[in-house]
């Protein structure tokens, strides 16, 4: 069963990691999330990215959410003492991941090889492809003017209400990504933030081929990321709702209803049920928190069973 997932976010990330605890090695790929990419001290720093990549490498940081495990921050304090902006943190290992790309997308290669190179010196078995080899970077607009994202997502803490997004760059797909979409037999849309996990991604092309793939006859399965109407990391509940959308599994199924042909909800939203399948939607009501490797593992294998 070759399966691709759409992912950004530690949802998203967990959902892969689980994904790919029960497939067998070369059948799952990731398309990831690089809206949120953005330069730091001279550095590419791909967040979405890095949070799969270290999920899939069994490096994430679950204590603090994000990040590589076992983290120091020498580079960093001494960045603070030269006077350098430090409220996006970068731990060393982190730097090193950066710099390492970096280096390499400066050498001319493209980023998908560059990327891919990394995930092979962690020996992960699964591609995890960007969305897109240019730049796209995510914008929130808010009641104070257009802000780059992981200004409004870090450096605010997510504080402002967001009144728009818009996605700045190419948003051509790799050749790596119409491959994989095209041999896809079930596509999966993890339980990321839709605005702008997602978002980026179906924003271009990616999402005329998904529907193709819908109309074909593979099963395209979304996963909510809002439980008993809130999300369970981040800002979605809250973008749902300042962008006139409801902040419910209802709401996110509202959002991929000309796009995906079945939608996964928790147990705790089970009364939204009818709603969702009304919307033309096959619909699997199960436990969607996954809250430790066996949870992960647990969603990604009831996803599977569901859609095969």
């Amino acid at each position: 069963m070759r399966v691709v997932a759409l992912v950004g976010g530690t949802g998203g990330a967990k959902l892969a990691e689980g994904l790919q605890a029960v497939l067998p090695p070369g059948d799952l790929t990731v398309i990831v999330n690089t809206g949120d990419d953005t330069e730091r001290h001279g550095l590419l720093v791909m967040p979405d990215h890095d949070a799969v990549m270290y999920m899939l490498a069994g490096r994430f940081d679950f204590e603090r959410g994000w990040g590589h495990v076992g983290e120091t921050w020498t580079v960093m304090d001494a960045l603070a003492e030269y006077g350098e902006e430090d409220w996006f943190r970068l731990g060393d290992r982190d730097l090193a991941t950066h710099i390492a790309r970096t280096a390499r997308v400066r050498e001319g290669r493209c980023l998908t090889d560059v990327v891919r190179s990394l995930q092979t010196a962690l020996g992960i078995p699964t591609p995890i492809l960007p969305m897109a080899d240019e730049p796209v970077r995510t914008q929130v607009r808010t009641d104070d003017g257009w802000l780059d994202f992981q200004e409004y997502f870090v450096h605010l803490r997510q504080g402002p209400e967001v009144r728009e997004v818009r996605f700045n760059g190419d948003l051509t797909p790799t050749p790596a990504v119409v491959g994989a979409l095209e041999a896809a037999e079930v596509i999966v849309i993890g339980p990321s933030n839709p605005i702008v996990s997602i978002g980026p991604i179906l924003a271009g092309p990616v999402a005329g081929l998904v529907a193709g793939r819908a109309r074909a006859g593979i099963p395209v399965v979304a996963i909510s990321p809002i439980v008993g109407g809130v999300a369970l990391k981040g800002p979605a509940d809250r973008m749902l709702l300042s962008l006139g959308h409801e902040s419910s599994a209802r709401g996110v199924a509202r959002i991929y209803r000309d796009l995906a042909t079945a939608f996964v909800l928790d147990t705790v939203d089970t009364d939204q049920e009818p709603d969702i399948a009304a919307l033309g939607f096959r619909t699997l009501v199960t436990d969607t928190v996954m809250a430790d490797a066996a949870g992960r593992a647990r969603l990604a294998r009831a996803v599977l069973e569901f859609v095969a």
